[in-house]
């Protein structure tokens, strides 16, 4: 099977309003996200903007400029400005909440084991530092209804759980938690919540009010298409007194009464580019006006495109689905089938990129299946491209099997 050029869709070139490689079969969108063209454009816009009076911007715009952009992100996720924060991604989000709170040695920590490994390690050094104790609700997978998950998790509730840290939408696996009824009954426990929504943001329709989390943090860069460097980080108002962020500088000592301690301390951390911030309208803008439905009817494309790939993907592979629709974004995991299960999950990937000309993330798994295959939906992918997929992965099995 040789490496072949695929159209990026049959009726409109969408991959031209990215700077995607065409050669590139690319169904990752959910690593890094991808930033189309026009937005990328507006930030240059906004770079050279700064590069051509550096105290002009920072003394007199930039204020402004990240205040309009909160803003239209609060508006666009169910949030008051108030409450929000930029921050570069949804890990600094996690570790600004972490190392913020206090925790005494009988204290104890819920998170599941599909918590992305990164939020992992910082729970891992703040027990290291404070002797709190991480509890993991195992959560099944496969798994067959969201009942499971709320129950894994309220199961491991005691009562010296003081927070839990769970995600919206998984890294490994990409479930979609129910997070809202998590967020509840850990409240009607006394437990306060840290919702990782790396993925959430241009996923799904998000509404924080309605959702509930003391802490939710989620990244702007991957489904919404913003520029590399944009996540938020939302506290509840009677929370941010005790949240601090990882860097302190000048809002620290700051005598305006204009704006809260919590946006003084994080909107300035020193002499950073934020122009990735400020791109966020464009991005939503831009984002909803691909389609003549919006972002609902660009949610809902994805979301029945990764659907489709995973059946095929399935069906050709001969495994079952290992999760229900309703668990499901635009993003999906399939099982490698047994005759490639003793693969390195790295050379399998490398693999399906140097011969194939396919980047797709190939997952360890911490029981059977060993291995899953992750693909993401975007607008610019379609079904041919799952279906190449497909063929690769069975020519691998096959030459295995052989």
């Amino acid at each position: 099977m040789s490496k072949v050029i695929l159209p990026l869709n049959s009726t409109t070139d969408w991959g031209k309003l990215w700077l995607l490689d065409p050669t590139v079969i690319f169904l990752n969108h959910g690593s890094f996200g991808a930033c189309p063209r026009a937005v990328l454009k507006a930030q240059q816009c906004l770079r050279t903007r700064l590069e051509e009076e550096p105290l002009r911007f920072f003394g007199r715009e930039w204020e402004g400029l990240l205040d309009d952009a909160r803003s239209k992100l609060a508006t666009f996720i169910g949030a008051n400005s108030e409450e929000l924060v930029f921050v570069p991604n949804a890990t600094t989000g996690v570790n600004s909440v972490l190392r913020s709170l206090s925790f005494l040695p009988d204290d104890e920590i819920l998170t599941t084991n599909h918590e992305y490994n990164a939020c992992r390690n910082a729970l891992d050094f703040i027990a290291s530092r404070t002797g709190v104790r991480v509890v993991v609700a195992k959560i099944p997978f496969p798994i067959t209804s969201q009942q499971q998950v709320i129950e894994a998790v309220l199961e491991q509730v005691s009562s010296k759980t003081r927070l839990a840290l769970l995600d919206h939408i998984t890294s490994q696996t990409g479930l979609i938690f129910p997070i809202q009824t998590l967020v509840q009954e850990l409240q009607k426990r006394g437990v306060d919540t840290l919702v990782d929504g790396a993925h959430a943001l241009g996923m799904i329709p998000l509404n924080l009010r309605n959702i509930g989390a003391t802490y939710y943090t989620g990244n702007c860069h991957k489904w919404l298409c913003a520029p590399k460097g944009a996540a938020f980080l939302y506290v509840r108002r009677d929370k941010q007194p005790e949240i601090r962020p990882l860097t302190i500088s000048h809002g620290a000592n700051s005598s305006r009464t204009d704006k809260t301690r919590f946006q003084l301390e994080f909107d300035w951390m020193g002499t950073d580019d934020p122009t990735a911030f400020m791109c966020v309208p464009e991005a939503i803008a831009f984002m909803d006006s691909l389609l003549p439905g919006g972002w609902a009817e660009l949610m809902q494309r994805n979301h029945q495109l990764v659907l489709e790939a995973r059946q095929r993907l399935c069906e050709a592979l001969g495994v079952s689905l290992p999760c229900p629709d309703e668990m499901i974004g635009s993003m999906a995991v399939v099982p490698i089938p047994d005759a490639l299960e003793n693969r390195n999950f790295m050379s399998l990937h490398d693999e399906l990129f140097d011969r194939f000309g396919i980047e797709v993330p190939v997952v360890p798994w911490q029981e059977t299946p060993r291995l899953l295959v992750r693909v993401s939906a975007q607008i610019y992918n379609n079904l041919e491209q799952y279906e190449y997929l497909a063929k690769a992965l069975m020519e691998l099995v096959a030459e295995n099997v052989d």
